[in-house]
Parts: structure tokens; C-alpha cells; sequence
């Protein structure tokens, strides 16, 4: 056998470095020829197509059509950046609320009359975001959850905070909410007791996978999409991260449209779907 076959036949790294956290090679060979741009989607009631999509949450809001989704379920990001020549510099507050408030307007167009937004958030924005739902949507309740991903808070100057916000909003007065659904670990299960309607959630909720750290616990969100969403309703997350919501959504039979501005967590998101 000659060198250069032996070369061939034995690589250089037998355990080459992942190019990110949970992708391969072999990953990026088949996702990345998938990608798709927000600006590239184009629908109609009639055409409305399943997807996970690169781009501005704002850019791709405005590609759905009037009147098309059942639930928005999403997390916005707490310190989103602005493009400044080629620079890349933290919003100001008041940008901040501005930003929040344009999304929001186009959330409330792309759902339908019978849809929710649930919106995720902590306790610094959930003021601003109880007064910007106000003007767009009918708040029907604040759920306060166990949050486990708060991180090391040693430095934390008070009280540790363990808790997050879901603020739920409707779109008319007349929206889908089936109370007989209550998710319980591992099984969906109807219950009678009063206590399974509680808006205060302190059960801790187990993240499913290394991959599904630093996003949203998908025992959760399943929880959420039983009570408002029906098999085959359309779920959209316009800040997909990890793709935890989409994950939810599809293990459901519910259709899932997501946008997501990093590629990496874009693609991490499209192996994670695609597996699930």
C-alpha cells in the first residue's frame, strides 16, 4: 500500500472538534444547504408552509399572512443589538421599548381572532411588557413559573430570583383554552382539582437534554400548547433560540414556524426538530 492510500485511510483527528456545541461536520453538511432567509418566505393563507427560517423576528412577523396563527409562543431577548455602520452596539432603552412594541403590533395582525401570544420574561421587563400587550391584546392572566436557569447569582446584591413571568394575551375576548388539559410530567391527564388551574407554577420542570440548556424546559411549553392549541394548529416562535418551542410543537402535531437571527442556534434548532 502506498503512503498517500495510507493517508487516506487513516484522518488526521480521529475525534475532530465540533465546529459548535452539538453540531458535526457531517450536521453543518446537511442543514446549512437547508437554510432559508426570512426574506426569501413568502405566503398566503393558502400557501402556508412549515419552516424554520434565518432572520429578524420583525422581518419574518411581517411574512405571515392576516389572520393565520393560532398561538405565538416566544421569549423575547433581554439586550437585543442595533447595526450601527458596521458596528454592532446594545439597544437604549428606548429603543428597546420601540423594538418590543413593533413585533408585537405584527403578532397581533398574523394571529388569528380565537389566538394567544404567550410571552415569556423576567422580572426587570414584565411592566413594560404587561403595558405594550395592553395596547394590541386582551391580558388575560400573569403565570409566574419555577425558573431553574437563573444561573450563579453569589454576586446577586438581594434575594436570588428563581422565577420567571409568562404573560397571556388574547387577541378577542373569544380564544381557544381547553381547562381540562393539564400536563403532568410525562402524560397529559384530565384533572378536576381547581389547584391545576393555578397561575403559579412552582413545579420544577426537567430540561429534556444537554442541547435543550440555556432554552425554555419542553415539559413546560407542552403544557402551555395543550391548553390553547389544537393538533395542527400553526405555533410560531419568532425568537427560536435552540428551537425548544418547535420541539414542543412538532412532538404534538401542532405545524411550527420559527425565526432565528443566529445561524448556529438556527441549525442547532433544525437538527433538534428534525430528530424529534
Amino acid at each position: 500500500m502506498s503512503g498517500m492510500e495510507k493517508e487516506q485511510l487513516n484522518p488526521l483527528f480521529s475525534n475532530p472538534l465540533e465546529p459548535y456545541p452539538g453540531l458535526s461536520v457531517d450536521d453543518l453538511n446537511r442543514y446549512l444547504p437547508a437554510i432559508i432567509k426570512s426574506e426569501e418566505v413568502s405566503m398566503t393563507l393558502d400557501t402556508m408552509k412549515e419552516g424554520m427560517f434565518l432572520g429578524d423576528a420583525l422581518e419574518g412577523l411581517k411574512r405571515l399572512p392576516d389572520n393565520s396563527i393560532d398561538v405565538i409562543l416566544t421569549a423575547p431577548p433581554v439586550s437585543p443589538w442595533r447595526e450601527i455602520g458596521n458596528q454592532n452596539e446594545k439597544m437604549t432603552l428606548q429603543e428597546y421599548y420601540t423594538w418590543n412594541n413593533k413585533w408585537l403590533q405584527e403578532s397581533q395582525r398574523a394571529l388569528k381572532s380565537t389566538g394567544a401570544i404567550y410571552l415569556l420574561c423576567g422580572w426587570r421587563f414584565s411592566g413594560m411588557y404587561h403595558a405594550l400587550l395592553s395596547d394590541y391584546f386582551r391580558v388575560q392572566t400573569r403565570i409566574t413559573w419555577r425558573d431553574r436557569k437563573a444561573g450563579n447569582q453569589e454576586d446577586a446584591p438581594t434575594w436570588f430570583n428563581e422565577i420567571g413571568d409568562i404573560w397571556l394575551a388574547t387577541k378577542t375576548g373569544d380564544f381557544v383554552f381547553d381547562k381540562g388539559m393539564v400536563a403532568n410530567e410525562k402524560k397529559i391527564q384530565t384533572s378536576k382539582s381547581a389547584n391545576n388551574m393555578s397561575n403559579l407554577w412552582l413545579e420544577y420542570f426537567t430540561m429534556g437534554s444537554d442541547q435543550e440548556k440555556g432554552d425554555l424546559p419542553e415539559m413546560m411549553l407542552g403544557k402551555i400548547l395543550h391548553a390553547s392549541s389544537f393538533k395542527l394548529s400553526w405555533i410560531v416562535d419568532p425568537f427560536m433560540r435552540k428551537g425548544s418551542v418547535g420541539v414542543a410543537a412538532k412532538s404534538m402535531g401542532r405545524r411550527f414556524i420559527g425565526f432565528e437571527t443566529d445561524q448556529d442556534s438556527l441549525l442547532m434548532a433544525m437538527k433538534r426538530i428534525d430528530q424529534s
